[in-house]
């Protein structure tokens, strides 16, 4: 569907998406879990991220010595229902198509149970869960000059990957963990309502909204097809979040333009949301109760 507000400067030059150029990325992903050592095993054996450092309760864990997700244990949690707002899944993004095509071999060699798998037309992804049923998506981009139509507008859809393709893109060779230069491209969100969505994350914090589809807005910046998403397909409605629940604990914005910190706590303000100011940055909740931190780059 057509983008509604799309901001057409854009960090797409050539081949591959500039995500260190956009003025707003996702950085650090930290996940509330009951065991951290069972889940961080996952994520290294299966996701083939490195070990950036474990103190027991909490890991931190990246690729090419970026830090990328960090899980924080407490087994007094519990699982977060299905239909409360908070993670619908971290998107790990690879470098080249190749990449994901020998992931696809790894985990079809190990019997990896998946939830899914698409092509959006800007990227083809696979789906699946950690134990504790944080969602999960790999993927790898399009070109960014097939992501729009005639109009400069982002253009997605859900179609069947081609999986014969894209092994035979890896052409044999074998995946060997996630390699440097993998980001959390994107993190897709349960929210209660899309328009209370697109008012803090479009409005208040500055994302274009790239394009719809029924019941989930994409939120991109210089001109990414989304590094956020919010969707009501399982959380229609859904009031506050519990605390005490796994689930997404933190989500760390970072932001290219220092100055634009400035200009979103005051309009927090104003809005009468809490708005806490920390050395690095600011820390405030989205209207369910998420944690966003927001940093300079």
């Amino acid at each position: 569907m057509p983008a509604t507000s799309f901001d057409s400067r854009t960090a797409a030059q050539g081949d591959r998406f500039d995500m260190a150029a956009a003025p707003l990325r996702v950085g650090l992903v930290t996940l509330a879990v009951r065991d951290s050592a069972r889940v961080a095993a996952f994520y290294r054996e299966i996701l083939g991220l490195e070990d950036l450092g474990t103190d027991g309760l909490e890991a931190l864990l990246g690729a090419g010595g970026v830090p990328l997700l960090r899980l924080r244990g407490d087994a007094g949690l519990v699982p977060a229902p299905r239909s409360e707002a908070g993670l619908f899944h971290t998107a790990f993004l690879l470098p080249s198509r190749a990449d994901l095509g020998r992931w696809l071999a790894f985990a079809a060699a190990r019997g990896l149970r998946l939830q899914g798998a698409s092509d959006h037309k800007v990227s083809e992804a696979v789906y699946l869960a950690d134990p504790e049923g944080n969602g999960i998506e790999i993927y790898a981009d399009r070109t960014p000059s097939v992501w729009t139509d005639a109009t400069g507008a982002i253009v997605m859809s859900t179609d069947p990957l081609d999986a014969p393709s894209l092994l035979a893109e890896a052409a044999g060779t074998m995946w060997h963990g996630a390699p440097a230069g993998t980001l959390v491209g994107h993190v897709h969100l349960q929210v209660g309502a899309t328009d209370i969505a697109d008012a803090f994350y479009s409005a208040l914090l500055g994302f274009d909204i790239a394009t719809r589809y029924p019941g989930a807005s994409f939120y991109g910046s210089g001109g990414y097809h989304h590094q956020l998403a919010g969707n009501i397909w399982n959380s229609r409605g859904a009031g506050p979040r519990k605390a005490g629940c796994t689930g997404l604990a933190e989500l760390q914005i970072v932001l290219r333009e220092t100055d634009r910190l400035g200009a979103i706590a005051d309009a927090a303000g104003k809005a009468g949301l809490d708005v806490a100011a920390g050395g690095d940055g600011l820390a405030l909740a989205d209207p369910w109760g998420t944690r966003i931190r927001l940093t300079a780059a």
